[in-house]
């Protein structure tokens, strides 16, 4: 294959959505069928297969110039890698550029617009520090799974 593949979480997480999908759209399939789906998508015979060459983490290691998505401080943001510093412990400090500005207040008198952050992650893609309800200040996605 000519690109990675997802982690299982992400591809579960697609024949998730494409069983939603189908039924919404009047065509109800099973989990089972919806997972078999999957894995014909990607050129496979069946999703043990697939899930046999998936790994259980997505693909690690970011660069400057690579398009992420993710949320912000509860905000869904696209963008792009500005920098890209590994650190140790599986850690990365990264510069994110939002493809559009990120309100980072919630008050409505006022606005805070970011357009670039600084942040560092773990392996999986979230930041240590979190907000007072518990969510990480940063967390990215891989691009095949729901933000």
């Amino acid at each position: 294959m000519d690109i990675s593949l997802p982690s299982r979480d992400a591809l579960k997480a697609q024949a998730k959505r494409l069983r939603q999908k189908l039924t919404a759209a009047g065509t109800p399939v099973t989990h089972a069928q919806a997972l078999e789906a999957i894995a014909h998508q990607w050129g496979l015979r069946d999703w043990n297969t697939l899930c046999a060459m998936a790994g259980t983490e997505p693909a690690q290691g970011y660069s400057p110039g690579q398009r992420l998505c993710g949320r912000y401080l509860g905000h869904r943001f696209s963008g792009v890698v500005k920098a890209a510093d590994r650190r140790a412990n599986g850690y990365w400090r990264l510069v994110l550029r939002f493809d559009d500005p990120v309100d980072v207040v919630s008050s409505g008198h006022f606005s805070a617009l970011r357009q670039q952050v600084t942040a560092v992650v773990d392996a999986s893609g979230r930041t240590p520090q979190k907000t007072s309800d518990g969510t990480p200040h940063v967390v990215i996605s891989d691009h095949w799974s729901a933000v």
